[in-house]
């Protein structure tokens, strides 16, 4: 796969700007396209778009097919005749800090909203919608296993599902259809709350597509234990008898943590998967690649090597890699779907197999402009080594701010800062530091909303390893001036990689 030159930005939909305190799929999603359309920018990257399963990450996810109802937007819900401008009036003010999402409230208005909508839809007076409903019903082969386990994990107030009782536990048929009639009607609320997301998510992407944006989303290798997936095939995974994980995932001491990180995901049992052709990861694949016009694969080193930690472990220090599937569910999706316009996510600890890998698949990999300046010796990040067959970023979700970084590193009193070769005075190192990502031989260079705006640390999405207060930073109105459009647009402009139509293999 080979992309043409080009840029983007990452901002992930939960961070647009808006009444109802979470950004969402409305008219801030739509007014986001036509600020990358008015800056040159041919690309949107996104975080996953699955509803979390535990802190709100999308990271970990109670489906790895599903959408995230709170990324519904109520005006989509008007637009469609199901409900009044007043049915979506929000309760009052959302947070004291309107720069963070205030999951708590936004939980339970998203909910009550898309209750009411339910209910109305069910009155019957909208034929055209239950037909698309049906339709959609119909096609999505993940739909009747994700909403028999919502209502389930609802019903239950979301416990472990190994906390069920054992009927559901084991999946025997005949529990399976009497808690089917007995939950009937969540059932169908939550094949609605996924048929009008879908429904939004296809507008959404039709109107970036008119404008020569293209969707990046992103696919974590791993799926939380507590998820529909897990639930529903359970062979696939190392579990006990019980359904509780015997391995589970993470990686050992790194850049951002010293005790590693303890993931918790359910280990795969790659040897169940090969012999199915690897089904499952080929209908996840369809499934994103029809969500997405590009996708970068998380974690990709754990294809090549993994790290498999016991359940029982309290951090990720003891454990130890396991030799991954190498190419084997890549090679069985192509086979089936085609090209993969994939991005291997390959940062970390890297060895020269995960880089064979990633060019035997022919995958563009990952370049951090961050990496390449917190030791003199680490050339690999610097601009100047990126190859073209790449994706150059400032730095990803996981990353501080640019500038929050650029004002905490202390580079070697001893030694001269490469750093300096790039950034060379004024008050706009930002742009100095985006200028040489863009002006790069990279392929694609994308750069998160915080750093076009030079945001410190406050505007931070995620920390790893830190389980509360992620993933809640928010745009504010009026923070997207002219100014910053027409400086992007002249950073792609000179850079060549100013959008004009879709990238092609």
């Amino acid at each position: 796969m080979r992309f043409t030159r080009s840029s983007g930005v990452l901002c992930h939909i939960t961070s647009l700007p808006g009444e109802f305190g979470i950004g969402d799929m409305g008219p801030s999603a739509y007014a986001f396209v036509d600020f990358l359309n008015a800056a040159g920018q041919g690309i949107w990257q996104l975080l996953p778009l699955v509803p979390p399963s535990a802190c709100n990450s999308p990271y970990s996810g109670y489906s790895a097919f599903a959408g995230n109802p709170l990324l519904i937007s109520p005006e989509g819900l008007v637009e469609d005749g199901l409900l009044d401008r007043e049915d979506i009036k929000p309760p009052g003010p959302w947070s004291t800090d309107p720069s963070q999402v205030d999951y708590e409230n936004v939980i339970t208005y998203k909910r009550d909203v898309l209750r009411k909508a339910f209910e109305r839809f069910q009155s019957g007076q909208h034929p055209t919608l239950q037909a698309a409903l049906d339709q959609f019903v119909a096609g999505a082969s993940w739909i009747d296993e994700f909403a028999r386990f919502e209502a389930l994990m609802l019903h239950f107030g979301q416990s472990d599902w190994t906390q069920w009782p054992i009927e559901l536990v084991r999946r025997f048929a005949d529990a399976i259809e009497m808690w089917d009639q007995k939950l009937k009607t969540e059932i169908e609320f939550s094949e609605f709350q996924q048929f009008i997301f879908d429904r939004q998510w296809t507008r959404l992407k039709r109107y970036a597509a008119e404008r020569h944006v293209q969707m990046y989303g992103d696919m974590p290798i791993f799926v939380a234990h507590n998820s529909a997936d897990v639930w529903s095939n359970q062979k696939l995974f190392a579990l006990d008898i019980f359904g509780k994980p015997t391995l589970v995932a993470g990686v050992p001491p790194d850049y951002f943590s010293k005790t590693g990180q303890l993931w918790g995901n359910p280990q795969y049992r790659w040897d169940v998967l090969e012999s199915t052709d690897y089904a499952w990861w080929t209908a996840r694949f369809r499934g994103a690649l029809q969500q997405f016009d590009l996708l970068r694969v998380d974690h990709f080193r754990g294809f090549e090597a993994y790290w498999e930690v016991p359940a029982t472990a309290k951090t990720a220090v003891n454990g130890k890699w396991v030799k991954g599937p190498g190419a084997k569910p890549f090679v069985a999706a192509r086979n089936k779907l085609g090209e993969l316009p994939m991005i291997a996510e390959d940062l970390g600890m890297i060895t020269e197999e995960v880089h064979q890998l990633r060019d035997e698949l022919g995958f563009p990999g990952m370049r951090v402009f961050q990496f390449g300046f917190d030791t003199e010796e680490d050339d690999f990040h610097r601009p100047c080594k990126y190859n073209e067959r790449s994706v150059a970023y400032t730095g990803t979700h996981d990353n501080d701010t640019l500038m929050g970084w650029y004002r905490n590193r202390r580079p070697a009193d001893d030694a001269s800062d490469p750093l300096d070769a790039i950034v060379t005075g004024g008050d706009d190192a930002n742009w100095q530091m985006i200028e040489s990502v863009y002006q790069s031989a990279s392929d694609t260079a994308i750069v998160p909303i915080q750093d076009f705006l030079g945001l410190g640390n406050e505007a931070r999405m995620n920390m790893p390893g830190k389980a509360n207060d992620n993933w809640a930073w928010r745009l504010q109105d009026g923070m997207i001036t002219d100014d910053v459009i027409q400086r992007i647009r002249v950073i792609t402009e000179n850079s060549n990689r100013m959008a004009s139509q879709p990238a092609t293999t």
